[in-house]
């Protein structure tokens, strides 16, 4: 079974939380969603001796993309993300920089970091191309992560009003997708605290109905 750590640290204008995924048996780390505050992203990159092996974007808003560049000109790794919100990268100087890898990912596929698999669940409503990151319970021996970025939250789900926003189509992400997991999947949103599955089944006032 695949043994991980997980790190994670508030950056940037928004408080976007970024995620330091790593598997233990190669020292592979995935960051998640770095947002803003690239020296610092940097820094604990190199107190920790972390070996990055990727970057991942769970959507192209600004505040969890800012990073990008910077950690990508300094590990060499790809940034990942969903074709649909590529034009975000593009349209932010630091969203990702001339000659730097880019990956794109679809509903289905699976994002390997070292040992550990990462399932990309498309859910598309906050942006057209937003992703959400399953590592499921049977890889670890314990509950399931979910990185859900600004899809689900703690008692709430994200904003549709920006553009590219739909609301029946986040709902339609959350309720077919993320909510056909197990109720102990521990969720790890972009913003605020982490929750779970069957806390936001039972509590979330957008899914009780």
């Amino acid at each position: 079974m695949a043994k991980y750590k997980l790190e994670h640290m508030v950056v940037g204008q928004l408080g976007t939380n970024c995620y330091f995924l790593r598997d233990e048996a190669t020292g592979a780390t995935a960051v998640i969603d770095p947002g803003g505050n690239s020296n610092k992203i940097i820094e604990y990159i190199k107190e920790n001796n972390l070996e990055i092996s990727a970057i991942i974007n769970t959507h192209g808003h600004f505040d969890h993309i800012t990073a990008n560049s910077k950690v990508a000109e300094f590990t060499g790794v790809p940034i990942i993300i969903h074709n649909e919100d590529e034009p975000w990268l593009r349209h932010n100087k630091n969203g990702i920089g001339d000659g730097q890898k880019l990956q794109f990912v679809s509903d289905g596929d699976v994002i390997k970091i070292g040992e550990i698999k990462l399932n990309v669940l498309h859910t598309p409503g906050h942006t057209p191309g937003g992703i959400s990151l399953y590592l499921a319970a049977g890889q670890t021996g314990e509950a399931g992560l979910l990185f859900s970025g600004d899809t689900l939250f703690f008692n709430s789900v994200g904003r549709t009003d920006l553009i590219g926003g739909d609301f029946d189509k986040l709902m339609n992400s959350i309720c077919k997708k993320l909510l056909l997991l197990p109720d102990e999947t521990t969720v790890f949103p972009g913003h605020g605290p982490s929750t779970t599955i069957g806390n936001e089944k039972e509590h979330n006032p957008y899914l009780r109905s």
